[in-house]
């Protein structure tokens, strides 16, 4: 028995390759009777695609399968929303480095197929839950697959904060900020920022202080079951921003409180079969090939 009946599709907006892959895929499951829904949004970039329309949240309750098409960043976008359904999530890389997004477009046919012919692997990646509360009130919150990063906006200043790591006083920083980035962010902005490369199967928080003010700060990695707490602090002449994969969420005051934890549902990825996360690093990443090779 096949494990998909019904197939979302989630493209880049604004992208010529992006609606000739979609297109592709289209008539790909058609001819398979599948039965293909396209996000609305989606939707609005392809003309008489005759398939059901239906919001990101309604794709996560109708689905068996969704496809996203674009690079990691449009992954990250559908991995918030269907997280909340479980609903299972494979990525066709039209972006540039593609971490996420693993299936080459010249790929479409063939591993597609052996997905939906139930030929794959899976892999459940956690994200975080960001909650800003200011005089004991909740002023914000959102969540993130990659990172939470607190950072000075638009202003080029530094920034004071306190971090506690379970209720324990870990320092009080001057620094551009902080990022605390899951296992898929390491390869993201904690990596330029200075941050190890941490494999996804593993369950740990990694914390990279963005030009800390005292040169012996360094990145430190904790149990993902952690509580991380920064307070703001009062002295601040920025409002510091909280930004989750990269989108800015909440600005906050001096005195705020941001708490960051594990968030209860995970998101599921398949990969077609034979998926290899160090091979992924070696050609994403420029590492070198074997000796003689």
């Amino acid at each position: 028995m096949e494990p998909f009946k019904n197939i979302g599709l989630i493209g880049r907006l604004g992208s010529g390759s992006v609606v000739e892959t979609l297109r592709r895929l289209i008539r790909f499951l058609g001819t398979r009777g599948y039965h293909v829904i396209i996000e609305d949004r989606t939707a609005s970039g392809l003309d008489e695609h005759r398939q059901q329309e239906a919001s990101r949240s309604q794709l996560g309750e109708l689905c068996d399968l969704v496809i996203v098409v674009g690079g990691d960043g449009s992954m990250l976008g559908a991995g918030r929303a269907l997280c909340r359904s479980g609903t299972p999530v494979l990525g066709i890389n039209r972006g540039r480095l593609g971490f996420l997004t693993d299936i080459l477009p010249d790929e479409v046919e063939e591993k597609v197929g052996e997905v939906l012919a139930g030929d794959y692997e899976t892999e459940r990646r956690f994200l975080l839950d960001a909650e800003v509360y200011r005089e004991g009130l909740l002023v914000g919150a959102s969540d993130a697959l990659n990172d939470v990063v607190v950072h000075p906006g638009k202003a080029v200043q530094m920034i004071e904060f306190e971090l506690f790591i379970d209720g324990l006083f870990v320092y009080s920083q001057r620094a551009d900020g902080l990022i605390m980035a899951t296992p898929t962010g390491s390869t993201a902005y904690a990596l330029s920022g200075g941050g190890p490369i941490v494999h996804p199967g593993l369950e740990a928080i990694t914390l990279v202080p963005m030009f800390p003010h005292t040169l012996s700060s360094r990145p430190i990695v904790v149990d993902a079951a952690s509580e991380i707490k920064i307070h703001i602090g009062e002295t601040n002449e920025a409002y510091p921003h909280v930004s989750c994969d990269g989108q800015t969420q909440v600005v906050s005051k001096p005195g705020d409180i941001l708490y960051v934890r594990r968030k209860a549902q995970r998101l599921t990825l398949i990969h077609p079969r034979g998926h290899n996360y160090y091979e992924i690093c070696r050609s994403k990443l420029g590492w070198s090939s074997r000796l003689g090779e």
